[in-house]
């Protein structure tokens, strides 16, 4: 079904009420109030974070345990490993708490697992790594609320285990020594919007508080953990967290650091991502240097990426990151002809789209890449999407979901299936015996037909601002890179014009289309680019587009662009 332009109306008084209290462009001051942000000062703190807007990190549900442990084991000289997810949040989250407990004095080392051989998560079978290498204490960092197993094994190993963790925790917590996430029914912090590499950090921050109170820091500089930031921006915004709040701060003040001064393992990612003197945004996170870190667990193993981002030597964070380059163009290869196969199939049996949900297996998939290609499936065809790659005896899948249907909650309900699952409202992933796959198949499609309605699988185009382009001026632009950075509760605006006409275009790269356009045939003309046309349904004239508004930076100069995001 064709998407749903929405075009949003705020309240005209918060509007006004914005507007009078930050001084801003009206445009700007819709914007906000289409967010929520709707007094002066919420509107102030968002458009200027600042790492004193975090909320305490103290007050997570057993912070307190944790760090008097850690504080401990480090003054014991105690062997700590860190067990990390092999996603980009998992990297980032291992990669800091590294860096910081090593520079405490820590005896200190990590552990990856492999993403095709072990799977995710803190298993009984990696306990044995902790006990041949005389590990006291295990972190979990980015996983960990469901290795009930795991946990058990180690305390019968006098091994005590921390989880850091954001993924959905239920009711039955793991008997760690403490498990830290803000998912927790019973903590308050009010933080459950932050990232595995998040909750790390502020597990950090409250273990250098904890070290200054006992006089820790007299002989050596407490560490600028603001330093810590690039990383901490790059994990935020690959795992698609909300960019609100905290998340916000954090990647606002990470991305600047990454600008400015990031470490040499980012910094070879930037340059062997064509990003140099770029000024580097979410978008360039999220779709250039992030993939090149999930390439490393996803082709190899994503120890390689851990050292990236740890090491101080530039000649090895160049060869690595030319490495993970290489990985990431492999990936894409695999996606690609992955992605073709899944269409072609279900343009020949149109019948299964008729069905509410897509779930398709097969023993040839690369069970690294399946993920993204369900994000790829979702997008085309708006409806929950599972992928599940059956080459061993258990299948291993992933998911992806459409706004209004939470995907675990629909795996919770075909549990009776499952040998295992996990995620959260919009992602999943699990595993399945092959003999149970035809009854899952028909649950989950029952599921999903009880816990939707029809429009729930129309997309909807939230417009935020039918904009003229008379009203299109460089203040305007200038004020919406204040928004910035753009992401998952943050999304940059659409906007929509009507009667629109191309004065000139050509087609750039292999189908890009590069404009030229006035709105009713006036003496006013904008720059325009519209990605990935179908060249066979070009046309010059259009009742309404909706399009993103931004600088276009090249060789030093910025053109006003609008970006086509659809047209009619």
């Amino acid at each position: 079904m064709k998407p749903y332009w929405q075009v949003q109306k705020p309240d005209d008084q918060s509007i006004e009420k914005l507007y009078d209290g930050l001084n801003c462009h009206p445009v700007i001051a819709a914007i906000l109030a289409n967010r929520n942000i709707l007094s002066p000062e919420d509107a102030s703190n968002f458009l200027n974070p600042s790492l004193t807007h975090i909320r305490p990190p103290f007050v997570m549900k057993d912070m307190d345990k944790a760090v008097d442990r850690i504080i401990s084991a480090i003054s014991n000289k105690e062997k700590i490993l860190i067990f990390g997810d092999y996603d980009v949040d998992g990297i980032t989250a291992t990669s800091i708490l590294i860096d910081f407990l090593q520079y405490a004095g820590a005896g200190v080392s990590y552990y990856i697992p492999h993403r095709i051989l072990e799977g995710y998560g803190l298993q009984p079978e990696n306990i044995n790594h902790a006990i041949q290498n005389d590990i006291n204490l295990i972190i979990t960092v980015d996983c960990g609320s469901s290795s009930h197993s795991a946990v058990i094994s180690a305390q019968n190993n006098g091994i005590d285990v921390i989880i850091t963790d954001h993924h959905h925790i239920g009711n039955e917590i793991p008997n760690a020594f403490a498990v830290i996430n803000p998912k927790r029914l019973d903590c308050t912090s009010g933080l459950e919007n932050l990232a595995g590499v998040g909750v790390a950090f502020c597990l950090i921050i409250s273990i250098r508080k904890k070290l200054r109170d006992i006089n820790f820091w007299k002989d050596k500089p407490e560490p600028n953990l603001k330093n810590f930031l690039d990383a901490v921006a790059i994990g935020t915004i690959a795992d698609m967290v909300p960019l609100i709040y905290e998340n916000r701060i954090l990647a606002k003040i990470g991305l600047e650091i990454i600008n400015s001064n990031p470490r040499c393992g980012i910094k070879a990612l930037i340059e062997t991502s064509s990003l140099k003197n770029e000024t580097i945004t979410a978008t360039d996170v999220a779709f250039k240097i992030a993939p090149r870190l999930n390439a490393a667990g996803r082709i190899d193993h994503a120890a390689q990426a851990v050292t990236l981002l740890t090491t101080r030597d530039p000649q090895l964070a160049a060869k690595i990151a030319n490495s993970l380059t290489k990985f990431n163009a492999l990936r894409q290869e695999i996606e690609k002809e992955i992605v073709d196969e899944i269409f072609k199939y279900l343009d020949n049996n149109p019948n299964l789209l008729k069905k509410k949900s897509i779930v398709l297996s097969n023993d040839k998939w690369n069970e690294g890449v399946i993920g993204i290609i369900a994000s790829r499936v979702m997008e085309r065809y708006y409806k929950p999407v599972i992928l599940i790659s059956t080459k061993g005896e258990i299948g291993k899948g992933s998911g992806r979901s459409i706004d209004n249907f939470n995907i675990y909650e629909g795996l919770n309900e075909c549990r009776e299936y499952l040998d295992a699952f996990g995620g959260h409202s919009k992602a999943c992933g699990l595993k399945i015996k092959k003999e149970k796959l035809n009854n899952f198949i028909e649950k989950f499609e029952n599921v999903v037909i009880e816990k939707t309605s029809n429009s729930d699988f129309i997309k909807i185009i939230p417009i935020d601002y039918e904009l003229d382009f008379n009203k299109i001026s460089d203040e305007l632009i200038d004020e919406l890179e204040l928004l910035m950075p753009f992401g998952s509760g943050n999304p940059e605006p659409i906007f929509m014009a009507r009667n629109v006409q191309v004065s000139s275009s050509s087609i750039v790269g292999k189908n890009h289309r590069k404009m030229l356009l006035t709105q009713d045939k006036k003496n006013i003309f904008i720059n325009a680019i519209h990605f990935n046309v179908n060249q066979s349904s070009i046309s010059d004239n259009f009742d309404k587009i909706a399009f993103k508004l931004n600088w276009n930076r090249w060789n030093g100069k910025k053109t006003a662009q609008i970006v086509i995001y659809l047209d009619k």
